[in-house]
């Protein structure tokens, strides 16, 4: 079963090594690896296409895009587009995979097909700290159990609900709630499969970002028909955020 894998990256010379190589040193033996650039202004592009025989000789297919987009989730979308494998999953290019992270996710799906699939992850914090957030699948629907640089979601599955709307920092979950939303079939494994530096956007330590984050997530919630009390939800997530980045 091919397993396709996504990168999306603008401006990543310092770090896409790792991401790049977190691929190459999969287990798995069947994998198709895109790289979407958004036009980087460094060297990212020829990082990347450094890695072309080293994929090649491994049997990996391999290809590196670099065109403008509208941001990571339009980014993220072209390469959905683009893939031909049974199973999607993406790792951006500061983020990178254990080495079993796509076995565990295509043996998962052979031993009984799902539709969303994720795992645990490790959460690098700046000053080296190495918490493991666990994946859970809750009762009642929440980002806290949920990662998204483990999750592997089957072509079929975008095909039916659709790809990221390209709006906001928080797209990748409000896709979670909409395949929630379809019924679709959810299977989580709690083994670490992938590493995630905190910092990013979604960490900025402002209160004015902390404000816009919640009010992004709580949309998210109310357009896939959730209870106005999923307000302290998104409170609890931001506030808890800003304490462990």
């Amino acid at each position: 079963m091919l397993v396709s894998i996504i990168t999306v990256c603008y401006n990543s010379a310092a770090t896409i090594r790792k991401a790049i190589e977190s691929v190459l040193n999969q287990t798995y033996p069947n994998i198709e690896y895109t790289i979407v650039d958004g036009l980087s202004k460094d060297n990212t592009v020829e990082i990347a296409r450094s890695y072309e025989a080293a994929f090649r000789e491994k049997g990996y297919s391999f290809r590196v895009i670099s065109e403008k987009d509208q941001g990571i989730y339009d980014a993220m979308n072209k390469g959905i587009r683009m893939a031909s494998g049974t199973l999607v999953g993406m790792i951006n290019s500061d983020d990178w995979y254990e080495p079993i992270a796509v076995e565990t996710a295509a043996n998962a799906y052979q031993e009984d097909p799902y539709d969303v699939f994720y795992g645990d992850i490790n959460l690098i914090r700046s000053n080296g700290q190495i918490i493991v957030k666990r994946s859970r699948l809750d009762r009642f629907p929440s980002s806290r159990h949920w990662n998204h640089p483990t999750t592997f979601i089957t072509k079929k599955a975008y095909d039916q609900v659709g790809l990221y709307k390209n709006e906001a920092i928080y797209d990748d979950f409000d896709l979670i709630l909409r395949m929630r939303r379809a019924g679709k079939r959810i299977a989580i494994r709690n083994v670490v499969l992938a590493n995630f530096k905190t910092g990013g956007v979604s960490n900025e330590k402002s209160l004015k970002k902390c404000f816009k984050r919640i009010r992004i997530r709580y949309k998210n919630y109310r357009n896939n028909g959730y209870s106005p009390l999923y307000i302290f939800e998104s409170i609890a997530m931001e506030v808890a955020k800003l304490i462990l980045s």
